[in-house]
């Protein structure tokens, strides 16, 4: 069973995002740009020992959606154990690839997929070994 380990939040500025979610909810943030090599920062949204996740804040790649043209949304990552067996549920399910995987070098595989419906999720499988 993969289950949700992660959120992400894209953001237009991320230094603004960043104010916002800690003033609003007292969220910190870690810089992982070394693993993305892009601006990424880590979202703590508590401490280890409470239930809940952490998640990750991005630059924005493309324009969000405008008012009445749909959800814009936090995208969830499933953590799983076989990357490459997942992905191939994911395409037999009907899902297609939006980003295919990718090395966080140190850190993880990771890629993104459309549900049936359109919307975006991601995989994640634990591995220092990815480069």
């Amino acid at each position: 069973m993969a289950r949700v380990v992660h959120f992400e939040i894209q953001a237009d500025d991320i230094e603004r995002a960043k104010k916002f979610y800690a003033d609003a909810l007292d969220w910190s943030f870690e810089d992982y740009s070394q693993f993305t090599g892009s601006p990424y920062f880590g979202v703590i949204t508590g401490d280890d020992e409470d239930a809940g996740i952490n998640g990750g804040l991005l630059q924005r790649p493309v324009a969000a959606p405008g008012a009445g043209q749909g959800t814009n949304a936090y995208v969830c990552t499933v953590g799983v154990e076989d990357y490459d067996a997942t992905e191939a549920r994911i395409l037999e399910a009907g899902g297609t690839v939006a980003l295919p995987k990718m090395a966080l070098p140190g850190m993880a595989w990771q890629g993104y997929y459309l549900d049936t419906e359109g919307n975006t999720f991601g995989v994640h499988q634990p591995d220092e070994d990815a480069k």
